[in-house]
């Protein structure tokens, strides 16, 4: 008799879900299908063409070195642009990350063809700078734009906001499993939004495929030699992890203090024209272009070969400056040179591997800078290989707690403190 009831129970138990939760789920997936590959497709052909425009404006400069010289300039167009048209978006990223905590407004479509234009626009012209915050900003920017087509309440809103997020990223790295984790982990510290887990993926697959369709390629890197774990090799990790954490810390710190610095400037469009008076007096004297732009060649190089001390440092200031100042662009690709080459450096006293240690400082700065591990160990993974995962993993999750509470993004809330004497009040911006 028992048998039998429970029978029953199953089978009533799977005959409500059949008809009504799994037709639900079912909408739903089909809906956001639609919505992801859609988006998904916008946004990957906007970073097609935003990496190979990105491209021919660094090999250009690169062959006329001159046009640094215009940098002040530069920046003064960059900065009367936002000045006239683009006040409502100057925030950037953090604009993204305060519509997604507490919604207000659509993000205005202008912020795409502002942070498009100025990133190539530092570049071209010598500054230091990344990429990703331009793909994340016109993700962004595009997926609002279904907000106002489709007349999204807020929680559909937010999870789109997390596609386009989550688009930019994985198209502009090639990474769709860091840019989907990325989107769900980015606006609060210590937390993820699941609910946005599945058109989170599909977005950033679909844009992912869809640059690489257009023709782009990505940047690979490869660790020759990766060691077994055990005892030593975990506390070296960790050491190394500290190192990175504190590293990316001082990032943010500068970052945010020459941010303020130049705000004493009351005219807006004039901070990134003094910003340039100061960066190519410094590029002046250092007498190399090898510190400017995203510095690919350099993150590579850390790979096969030992770098000196003052690469990272050099690029750590020259990137503070260039941002701080109101240039555009990104942080994430310095970050990963800053990493690359501290993690190569860290070699001549800890003993690893040095492209292992390059690999491992590459994911673990930003992780610590941006307050995303979860998504820097996926893209260690996605871009070194999995027999490197324990070490990155270990990096990545070491430094994201030795960072404290400060990170690159102002408006990240604190969903999880990373050490409950850590009070959520006590998060620095």
């Amino acid at each position: 008799m028992p048998v039998k009831k429970l029978t029953e129970g199953l089978l009533s138990s799977t005959y409500r879900f059949i008809k009504f939760d799994f037709g639900l789920v079912l909408f739903s997936t089909l809906k956001w299908l639609f919505f992801s590959v859609a988006l998904g497709a916008v946004v990957g052909s906007a970073s097609a063409l935003f990496l190979e425009t990105l491209n021919l404006a660094t090999n250009w400069r690169e062959a006329h070195v001159w046009i640094i010289g215009f940098l002040p300039i530069a920046g003064l167009i960059i900065g009367l642009s936002y000045y006239h048209f683009g006040e409502g978006v100057v925030k950037g990223n953090n604009l993204l990350i305060e519509e997604l905590q507490n919604p207000k407004k659509v993000i205005p479509l202008i912020m795409a063809p502002l942070i498009f234009a100025g990133t190539i626009i530092t570049h071209l012209f010598g500054g230091s700078a990344g990429r990703e915050g331009t793909a994340v900003q016109i993700g962004g920017a595009f997926a609002d734009q279904f907000t106002k087509l489709f007349n999204f309440k807020p929680r559909d809103r937010k999870i789109i906001l997390i596609c386009g997020i989550s688009a930019g990223f994985a198209s502009v790295f090639g990474t769709p499993l860091a840019g989907a984790i990325f989107g769900l982990e980015v606006f609060v510290v210590g937390a993820v939004f699941y609910n946005a887990i599945l058109p989170s993926f599909l977005t950033a697959v679909t844009a992912d495929y869809v640059c690489k369709m257009w023709g782009v390629g990505h940047t690979h890197y490869s660790i020759a030699w990766v060691p077994e774990m055990d005892s030593i090799n975990l506390i070296l990790s960790m050491g190394a992890g500290i190192i990175f954490g504190l590293i990316a810390r001082c990032f943010s710190a500068l970052n945010h203090f020459i941010s303020k610095m130049f705000s004493n400037i009351s005219y807006p469009p004039l901070r990134p024209f003094v910003g340039g008076c100061v960066l190519i007096l410094i590029i002046y004297l250092l007498g190399t272009t090898r510190y400017i732009g995203l510095g690919i060649p350099v993150i590579s190089e850390s790979f096969t070969q030992q770098e000196p001390y003052y690469t990272f440092l050099i690029k750590l200031f020259l990137t503070a400056l260039t941002l701080g100042a109101g240039f555009k662009g990104g942080e994430v690709t310095p970050l990963f040179f800053i990493g690359a080459t501290l993690g190569s450096f860290l070699s001549f006293f800890i003993p690893l591997p040095f492209g292992l240690l390059a690999g491992m400082g590459f994911v673990a700065v930003f992780a610590g800078a941006a307050n995303t591990p979860l998504a820097c160990i996926f893209m260690g993974v996605e871009l070194f290989g999995v027999h490197s995962g324990l070490y990155i993993a270990i990096a990545c999750v070491t430094a994201y707690l030795f960072s404290g509470h400060m990170g690159i993004y102002r408006s990240q809330a604190i969903g999880s403190p990373k050490h409950l004497l850590l009070k959520r009040h006590q998060f620095l911006r």
